[in-house]
């Protein structure tokens, strides 16, 4: 009986993925609701990452700083030592945007628009590490996390009465500031804005009002993880990510919280887009991004609805898979992209790193932040050159030759067909019974009608499960092993199950 309950479970739980494939694509056209699974050193055995708790900032609330659905903002925060005992990395969490009420409205059933269903505890990993191995130069500073639960990168201040919803991202940041303040960052010799994705984004939008808040005698410079999102035309000749960023600005009333340098001479969509934006900030900023940023690939230059036939399919799932004409097009939006950050680039106090990976957000995962096997250009990793920069050690102006020339590389490659075949990249071995063990234990899923026939509500997180089923600590290495899988798509499963407690910006559909 118990091999007849395996298989049963093991099949309803393809069922319920396939099910929800239909969908996702649809789903991306109209919420686009990102998130991407970041996680641990590939290294085996990986180590363990710090876990931190999550904070949530009392009496926000009196200030209108909330989330989407009205619940109190909250972060992570991990305290310094030593040298670093009066140095803070503020890092913005990323995680999409949703520019409809329709998605807004379900972004308050996730954790990207309530601190209801955030994380209790986050692991702390790259940037954010503790180990002077994984970050030499951050490791002891005092690091924190905001979380996303605004839905426009830290960058609304209105509501919706008749949704519902509160568009209190601006709030949030300053109610989150003024707390850190009070826990010792007043006294702050030394400050990183950081961010990755939606967060990267924020950070840009955000650089030199951060420089304001703190003191004046505090060293402030700015990091902005693959949140260099460009104004380009997609695959079918439209504009995907512009109409996307039209619905953030519009549906938030985003056109008077953004930066009147900006406003003052383009309409307000334009002035969401990061490359109207990092010439005119005052207060030093490093770009970190993928000439072939992965989400961009995936959602701006070739989602579905720019792509009805699939004849991007392959291209997008494996770079390697990617034709002669793909290639060109691929490599005409890399030009673009330095075309943009030209005169930032100018700018002696500014920082680039810029390599030709197929990859998305490469600060927050331990591998390609600093490991044996980072990626590097002129042998140099990302978290030696944002050190180098940041520390004034060495000008950092560092870009990459075109794809194909970097090995180095740890390009995020997707299989379409994760559980019938089992195909995972080599950091990960782990056998087909090992990966229906875990389905076996993913029995909660239900599906909700409540908002779209086509989502997936996970009711159960890992801890529920656990508790409720006895599951040895077994398990937890099972999960470990698919955590360090370089395999997106793998990630992705797991995101969608809401059944990993990880960073999450990026790639997948909630």
């Amino acid at each position: 009986m118990k091999w007849v309950w395996f298989l049963c479970c093991f099949l309803c739980f393809e069922v319920v993925l396939s099910r929800s494939e239909d969908g996702f694509e649809d789903l991306k056209a109209r919420e686009s609701l990102l998130s991407y699974l970041e996680h641990d050193a590939v290294a085996e055995p990986a180590p363990q990452p710090v876990m931190i708790g999550l904070t949530l900032i009392q009496g926000a609330d009196s200030k209108g700083a909330v989330c989407l659905d009205g619940t109190l903002p909250g972060y992570h925060l991990h305290r310094g030592s030593g040298s670093g005992a009066n140095s803070w990395l503020i890092h913005l969490e990323g995680g999409g945007w949703c520019n409809t009420i329709r998605s807004c409205v379900f972004r308050k059933t996730t954790r990207r628009g309530s601190s209801n269903f955030m994380e209790k505890q986050l692991p702390f990993t790259g940037i954010l590490s503790n180990k002077a191995e994984e970050n030499p130069d951050f490791y002891n500073w005092n690091r924190v996390k905001l979380r996303y639960c605004d839905g426009a990168s830290f960058s609304g201040d209105s509501q919706n009465e008749g949704a519902q919803l509160n568009f209190r991202g601006q709030r949030i940041l300053l109610a989150a500031i003024e707390e850190l303040m009070a826990k010792g960052m007043q006294n702050a010799e030394q400050a990183l804005l950081s961010g990755c994705s939606a967060g990267g984004l924020a950070s840009i939008l955000h650089c030199d009002e951060f420089r304001d808040l703190v003191p004046k005698t505090t060293k402030v410079k700015c990091l902005s993880d693959a949140g260099m999102f460009i104004d380009a035309v997609d695959v079918s000749g439209g504009r995907t990510l512009r109409d996307m960023f039209a619905g953030v600005v519009s549906v938030q009333e985003l056109q008077n919280d953004l930066p009147s340098t900006c406003t003052s001479q383009l309409d307000p969509t334009s002035c969401f887009f990061p490359q109207n934006l990092v010439a005119n900030i005052k207060t030093p900023l490093f770009l970190l991004n993928a000439a072939y940023d992965v989400w961009q690939l995936q959602s701006s230059l070739a989602p579905a609805s720019a792509d009805p036939l699939g004849q991007w399919k392959d291209c997008k799932a494996d770079n390697a898979h990617c034709n002669s004409s793909q290639i060109e097009f691929l490599q005409d939006f890399r030009n673009e992209m330095l075309n943009t950050i030209k005169v930032f680039s100018e700018s002696d106090q500014n920082g680039l790193f810029i390599n030709s990976c197929f990859a998305h957000c490469q600060s927050e995962r331990q591998d390609t932040w600093f490991a044996n096997d980072s990626p590097v250009i002129g042998n140099k990793s990302i978290a030696k050159s944002v050190g180098d920069w940041y520390f004034d050690r060495v000008a950092v102006k560092t870009i990459d030759c075109p794809y194909p020339c970097d090995n180095t590389c740890h390009n995020l490659v997707a299989h379409t067909d994760v559980i019938s075949t089992i195909t995972i990249s080599q950091s990960t071995r782990l056998t087909f019974s090992l990966l229906s063990l875990l389905s076996a234990f993913l029995i909660s899923l239900t599906f909700s009608n409540a908002l779209y026939e086509d989502s997936i509500v996970v009711e159960s997180r890992l801890d529920i499960v656990q508790q409720k089923y006895q599951i040895s600590s077994d398990f937890q290495s099972v999960l470990l092993s698919l955590k360090t899988s370089r395999n997106w798509e793998v990630h992705c499963l797991l995101e969608r199950l809401q059944l990993v407690i990880t960073p999450n910006t990026g790639l997948c559909l909630v």
